[in-house]
């Protein structure tokens, strides 16, 4: 598939998340279902990183999100969602070890049919992070037409960053 691109539907897939519950500080939670149309008529941020724990995702990407998550529900954005190609257990300890609360949701792609759907895909075996990775991007969706999409071309964060976000908003 071509990658998704401006004004482009959602697709429908079905991501793994864990709720986030404060009295679970050294376990994670049930893993549930969040379904991509649970987006209509909603606002969201979505975006994605090639992996949790990495240096680049857990100490700028994940981190500017959180900081500017008020700035962004300012602007009208309902829900904030991290997403990567890592099981919904990684994604709940990785939530965690960043304090993002209940701010951003922590969405696993683990079978990858997010990122692959949405042409958002990348391999990265030479790293040993495996053939179905996220690339690292950002989108603004809108009752499920995307409205901006950001995707990094070269290492770090610049067009995916919350601030490249709040700048399209």
């Amino acid at each position: 598939m071509s990658q998704i691109k401006v004004g482009d539907t959602l697709p429908s897939i079905t991501l793994k998340y864990c709720p986030y519950d404060p009295s679970l500080k050294d376990a994670c939670g049930i893993p549930q279902n969040l379904s991509t149309d649970s987006f209509k008529g909603k606002k969201v941020v979505i975006f994605g990183v090639p992996g949790a724990f990495t240096p680049t995702c857990n100490n700028n990407h994940l981190p500017e999100y959180h900081q500017k998550y008020q700035d962004l529900v300012n602007k009208g954005i309902d829900q904030v969602v991290c997403i990567s190609t890592a099981d919904a257990f990684v994604m709940d300890a990785w939530g965690k070890w960043t304090n993002v609360s209940d701010k951003v949701i922590m969405a696993a792609d683990g079978n990858g049919d997010f990122v692959k759907a949405t042409g958002l895909v990348q391999d990265l075996t030479k790293g040993g992070m495996g053939a179905v990775r996220s690339k690292r991007f950002a989108m603004v969706v809108e009752d499920m037409k995307v409205t901006y999409i950001g995707v990094e071309t070269q290492f770090g964060v610049s067009v995916s960053g919350a601030g490249a976000v709040l700048a399209k908003l």
